[in-house]
């Protein structure tokens, strides 16, 4: 593992400006609408989410005096595995006091971004495997998509009467942001993830609303853009984009749409995140000198499409 030293960070002779400056981070959204359920500890790693199927309907009349035949009920079962994932930085007694920078405070604020980045990143892989597709314009498969088949109003509007079908409900909360545990109602909608790059040609289409045209702040939800039809837009830079994956090498955008329950998230009770300071000293016979700290970050984590019907993937192009 690299041990960060005096020579990592330059020592500036100039007069230095000891805050330091911002990074260009993303929105991380992916894990906001799927249900919670967490793992307690010492059982197990291993969730099982338990969905009772819907009866037939029974349209036969019933014969007086005469019991009908039972209903047999059914069940599907999701499985899912939650892992442990973590990162690491190691630094040098020389660098820790030698430094000008707030260095600890800085490191800490990297893990926690590092984290959440790795989080919501692996969330996004697991939900784009979706089987419910739809490819926009005369398109069939992903590779026949091109930059011209865009994101548009009639697109949306199909997706919205295809989850509609599905008999998939609006979602009226979310996971707060803030916390990742508590949920803040929201008005009314599916919601989508979309990148930048489909936002702006949303923006071009005349029955997109943008979130500053919308009658009332209230409710807006952090990185929302806009509303088109029945489908409500968060945008950010983390929305899956399969590069040169359509026709003639060009990238497909793939726009999440999501209905209540369509998804869960499982960490395990107690240890979803957790922030592990070892200073210097604390390493033992391994640095018999104490030359080394570390800090780090460490969680278990597992996000699982519960119902393919509750989803559904557009696949398009963007305005070059």
């Amino acid at each position: 593992m690299p041990t960060q030293t005096s020579t990592t960070i330059t020592h500036l002779r100039s007069f230095y400006d000891r805050k330091m400056l911002s990074r260009a981070l993303p929105h991380l959204v992916h894990t906001w609408f799927g249900q919670i359920r967490d793992i307690p500890q010492n059982s197990t790693n291993i969730i099982k989410f338990r969905r009772y199927n819907s009866l037939t309907v029974s349209t036969v009349a019933l014969t007086a005096g005469v019991t009908p035949s039972t209903a047999s009920m059914t069940t599907t079962d999701v499985t899912a595995t939650a892992l442990q994932y973590g990162n690491v930085i190691e630094a040098s007694d020389e660098l820790l006091l030698t430094t000008e920078d707030p260095y600890t405070v800085e490191v800490m604020e990297l893990l926690g971004e590092n984290a959440g980045q790795t989080l919501d990143q692996i969330a996004r892989e697991a939900l784009v495997l979706g089987t419910t597709v739809q490819y926009a314009s005369s398109a069939t498969t992903r590779a026949t998509v091109t930059a011209a088949m865009k994101l548009t109003a009639a697109e949306v509007r199909e997706v919205v009467r295809t989850l509609k079908n599905n008999n998939a409900r609006k979602i009226t909360s979310m996971i707060n942001p803030s916390t990742g545990i508590d949920t803040i109602p929201v008005n009314s909608a599916f919601i989508a993830i979309v990148h930048p790059n489909t936002t702006f040609d949303l923006k071009s289409d005349a029955s997109f609303v943008p979130v500053e045209n919308y009658a009332s702040q209230a409710g807006v939800m952090p990185g929302e853009v806009g509303k088109l039809d029945e489908v409500r837009f968060i945008e950010s830079t983390y929305a899956k984009v399969f590069t040169a994956a359509g026709a003639a090498g060009v990238d497909v955008y793939a726009t999440l749409v999501f209905a209540a329950d369509a998804f869960g998230v499982t960490r395990v009770s107690g240890q979803a995140m957790e922030i592990i300071d070892k200073p210097l000293g604390s390493g033992g016979t391994s640095d018999p000198l104490n030359q080394r700290a570390t800090h780090g970050w460490k969680a278990w984590f597992v996000a699982k499409i519960l119902n393919e019907s509750f989803m559904a993937r557009i696949e398009h192009g963007v305005t070059a």
